[in-house]
C-alpha cells in the first residue's frame, strides 16, 4: 500500500464533497449576510449625513434670501451683507455635507467585495480539486 492512497469508496467521497460544500455555501452565506449588515449600517449613517446636509441647504436658503432682500433694501455693507455671508458659509458647510453621504452611499461603498473574492476563490479551488 502506498502512503496517498485513499481507500475511501467513491460513495463516500461524493458524500464528503457535498458536505463540504454545503459547509461551504453556508459560511459563504453567512459572510454576505454579515457584509449586506455592514452595508446597511452605511446606507443609514449617510442618509443621516444626506438628510443634515439638506436641512443646512434649506437654512442657508432662507438666510441667503433675507439678506438679499436685506441688501437691496440697503445699499451700502451693512446687517444684510453680514447675513449673506453666514448664508454662503452655512450653504458651503451643507453642500460638503450632502457630498460626504453621497459618496458613503455609492454602490463602490456598499459592495460586498469581501464575499465576491471569497466565493471566486473558492470556485478556483473547486476547480483545482476536482481536475
Amino acid at each position: 500500500m502506498t502512503p496517498d492512497r485513499d481507500d475511501r469508496s467513491l460513495a463516500t467521497l461524493v458524500s464528503d464533497l457535498v458536505q463540504q460544500l454545503s459547509a461551504l455555501v453556508q459560511t459563504e452565506g453567512k459572510l454576505l449576510r454579515t457584509e449586506l449588515r455592514e452595508s446597511g449600517s452605511k446606507i443609514s449613517g449617510g442618509a443621516i449625513e444626506v438628510l443634515a446636509g439638506a436641512g443646512l441647504l434649506i437654512a442657508a436658503l432662507v438666510i441667503l434670501l433675507q439678506a438679499l432682500v436685506h441688501a437691496l433694501a440697503t445699499t451700502g455693507m451693512g446687517p444684510g451683507w453680514a447675513a449673506l455671508a453666514v448664508g454662503v458659509v452655512v450653504a458651503l458647510i451643507g453642500y460638503l455635507i450632502v457630498q460626504r453621504g453621497t459618496k458613503a452611499l455609492s454602490p463602490e461603498e456598499l459592495a460586498p467585495r469581501r464575499s465576491a473574492e471569497q466565493i471566486s476563490k473558492d470556485a478556483h479551488l473547486v476547480k483545482e480539486q476536482t481536475q
